[in-house]
């Protein structure tokens, strides 16, 4: 269920309901309960972004096709961005993880070109035939 957008910017709550086919009411009570933060101009007059419009899609999304009380998206909308932090704190941690394994291993090979390393002997492969000549003695 997307609109139709004309380009980027921010939008007039009349555009947006038009664009939604929903009341300018609804938009306000989306606000009040916290599920749409629009920001305002001096005028306080509420400007919806394109990342607003997709929220209001998703809530959408949620009270029509879902059937979803407004309690319920709040809920809904808490979990997924706190999702959405724990994915970015995982992300960093994946990250610095890989930095340090790079610069511990850098720091290895440079640290074992240097020192009295014994290097490791190469597996000794013993043919089946000295194998079976062995067992039978």
């Amino acid at each position: 269920m997307t609109a139709k957008r004309k380009s980027k910017g921010a939008y007039m709550i009349s555009a947006v309901a038009e664009m939604y086919d929903i009341h300018p009411q609804t938009l306000r009570l989306y606000e009040r309960e916290g599920l749409l933060k629009p920001s305002r101009t001096e005028g306080n007059t509420r400007l919806y972004t394109d990342e607003d419009l997709e929220r209001l899609e998703f809530i959408l999304n949620l009270a029509r096709d879902l059937g979803v009380n407004i309690a319920g998206i709040g809920i809904i909308l808490q979990m997924r961005e706190r999702m959405e932090e724990m994915n970015r704190q995982m992300h960093s941690f994946v990250e610095y993880v890989r930095t340090e394994m790079l610069a511990h291993v850098t720091q290895a090979s440079g640290a074992a070109s240097k020192s009295a390393m014994v290097p490791l002997r190469k597996p000794i492969i013993v043919p089946k035939a000295a194998v079976k000549a062995s067992k039978k003695t």
